[in-house]
Formats: structure tokens, C-alpha cells, sequence
């Protein structure tokens, strides 16, 4: 029986906030934010081979930035108007693998992603007017067609919330707590995250099983959590990705 490993593990200082994953480039980028420190930093991965592009990387605004989308190597982030709020102001285009800024703009805002690029719109005229912008230069190409200029798929699959009694021919190493688990079939294997509660504490669990139901992998994703935590895991592309302790990604290869 052939176990499991993980193919990347990087372990962030902080919390990952969100992941993004450039389908183009196959690079993922974390949003890490302290908030004692009041610091957002960003990291590139690379998921062909699991090289780290770049790792706290820091922009000019410390901490009301965040990552809008990443296209064709590029990442892009907003800042916020105001740190009560949670409206974007302006964008940041940052190259995913030197992470040098490539351009900035503080009248256009990010509308959704394309197949061509992002679609953008300047945030200072109205009625809002929708343009499909080069992520590496900031400059706007033409007005955004939206037969041509369609919805670019992310490739990624969630896992389902099924009841454990749907379970039932596997052997499950613990009562899961709340009788629901998430669970996802991908190449044979049947991958499971539920939640138990033992000696008073609630913990998250990952497990994967073979085609003939016998567990490659097991992970304990959250200790000491004080409520039932959503899905725990994505597939992309045949890796399965997921974060341990909220600050910790790992991936592995299906």
C-alpha cells in the first residue's frame, strides 16, 4: 500500500486569509495579515514544481491591501478606502515571480476576470463602464465584450456536505461531530474532512482513502476550534490543496 506525502508544505508566520491560483501560470498566491502587527504580506508558489516564487513580500500600503485576482503570471490587489469598511480602492499589479511592481492605479477598479484579462472600470465616472485592461501594463485595450470576453474558469472543485450515513461501506476513524462530513471522489481516492469532539474538544480532520477504502493520508487540519469550520479542502488540476492551523498550505498531488 503506497502512503501519501505532501508534495508542497510552506508554513506562513501569520494566518492565510485567501489563496488564489493563476490558471495560466499555475502559480498560487497566499494573502498572509498579521493582525497584531497590522501587516499584510503576499507569497507565490509555484504548483508545477513547488518552488517558492517569493514569501512576505509587502507592498507600500501595509495593511489595507489584499489580493483582487492573479492572470498570466501576474498578481493583482486593491487597497480599501478605509479600514472600517470593506469597499476596494485602486490596484496593484505585481509580477508572480520577482515581485516587483509592475504598475499601480488609483482610479480603476476591479470588476471580475476574463478569459482576455481583468475587466475593469474607472471608479470616478458613471455610469460605470466596463473595460478589459492588460494586467502587465495597466493600460486599458478596449471596451469590454462580453461574448468574447467570458468568465475565466478557475478549475477548482469544492467538496461536498453530505450526511456521514452516506459512509456507511466506509470505515470512518471516529464519530464524526454533527453527523455531516465533506467529501469529494478524484483518481480513485476518496477524500473526507469531518469534525470529531473528544475529551471536550472539537478537532478537524482530513483522511484519504484508496480504492479499496484503506486510509494513504490522514491530517489533523484544527485543534481546540470552537465551532464546526467550513470545507477544509479544494481540488485543482489533480493536486488537492488545503491549509493546516489556518496558516500552513499544503499540497498534494492526486
Amino acid at each position: 500500500m503506497t502512503k501519501l506525502l505532501p508534495f508542497i508544505q510552506h508554513q506562513c508566520k501569520h494566518p492565510i486569509w485567501r489563496m488564489e491560483i493563476d490558471e495560466i501560470s499555475n502559480i498560487i498566491f497566499l494573502e498572509v495579515r498579521s493582525g497584531e502587527d497590522k501587516k499584510v504580506s503576499f507569497t507565490s508558489i509555484d504548483l508545477g514544481d513547488g518552488s517558492i516564487h517569493f514569501t512576505e513580500l509587502s507592498t507600500p500600503e501595509r495593511w489595507l491591501t489584499g489580493i483582487e485576482a492573479a492572470y498570466n503570471g501576474v498578481l493583482l490587489t486593491h487597497n480599501y478606502q478605509s479600514e472600517k469598511g470593506p469597499v476596494h480602492k485602486g490596484l496593484v499589479s505585481i509580477d508572480g515571480v520577482s515581485g516587483q511592481t509592475l504598475w499601480s492605479n488609483y482610479t480603476l477598479a476591479f470588476d471580475h476576470l476574463s478569459v482576455n484579462g481583468p475587466v475593469v472600470y474607472n471608479a470616478q465616472i458613471q455610469p460605470k463602464k466596463l473595460l478589459l485592461a492588460d494586467i502587465k501594463t495597466g493600460s486599458t485595450l478596449r471596451a469590454y465584450q462580453p461574448v468574447i470576453d467570458t468568465q475565466l474558469d478557475n478549475h477548482i472543485v469544492s467538496a461536498q456536505l453530505l450526511p456521514a450515513s452516506f459512509l456507511k461501506h466506509i470505515a470512518l476513524p471516529a464519530e464524526p461531530y454533527g453527523n455531516t462530513v465533506h467529501y469529494m471522489e478524484h483518481n480513485n481516492y476518496r477524500i473526507v474532512s469531518l469534525h470529531t469532539f473528544l475529551d471536550e474538544q472539537l478537532e478537524q480532520h482530513l483522511y484519504i482513502y484508496n480504492d479499496e477504502d484503506v486510509i494513504v493520508y490522514h491530517d489533523l487540519l484544527q485543534t481546540n476550534i470552537q465551532k464546526l469550520q467550513p470545507e477544509a479542502f479544494v481540488l485543482n488540476k489533480n493536486k488537492l490543496i488545503y491549509l493546516k492551523n489556518r496558516s500552513e498550505l499544503i499540497v498534494l498531488n492526486l
